[in-house]
């Protein structure tokens, strides 16, 4: 069963670093992904729009390739600001962003239109500043995509001034 993310750390990203077409809550035309906790695992939940169609009755690689980047660099989020002692919805402190320095998609099968996609994953830190998520896409029961993202803590230098 497919639930909703009740507490997700894209909503506590301050509005500077909220605009990602992936995962920025104040992008008007984006994806609005939203990841959170699902006991160990992250948890990020997608239903495709029909402009996400590849081939009719199946999804765009591309938006696939889209939910594993966000999903991973929202993990990475997620696991540094567990780390400090803070959960999403706390609204205590400003959790960390993170940036893309690799990211894998490995396509198991065609995923079908018209099926909510549920991406669950699994993160390693390998560096303080760095952490690697393993993801999952799933359509309903179905294995779709196998993806890792290494996510860098995102660099000062792209505070904007």
């Amino acid at each position: 069963m497919i639930g909703k993310i009740v507490n997700a750390i894209q909503d506590e990203y301050a509005d500077d670093y909220a605009w990602c077409y992936g995962c920025g809550r104040l992008n008007e035309e984006g994806l609005h992904l939203r990841t959170g906790w699902e006991g160990d695992k992250t948890v990020t939940v997608y239903t495709p729009r029909q402009e996400h169609t590849a081939i009719p009755g199946f999804v765009y690689g591309g938006l696939i390739g889209s939910l594993v980047d966000c999903h991973g660099t929202g993990s990475a989020s997620l696991a540094l600001h567990r780390k400090k002692g803070h959960e999403p919805g706390e609204g205590v402190v400003e959790p960390p962003r993170f940036v893309t320095a690799s990211l894998t998609v490995n396509f198991m099968k065609p995923t079908p239109h018209g099926v909510p996609l549920k991406a669950v994953g699994t993160i390693e830190e390998i560096h303080p500043k760095k952490w690697k998520v393993h993801t999952e896409v799933f359509a309903g029961d179905e294995l779709c995509a196998k993806g890792e993202v290494v996510a860098a803590v995102m660099p000062d230098t792209f505070m904007q001034k």
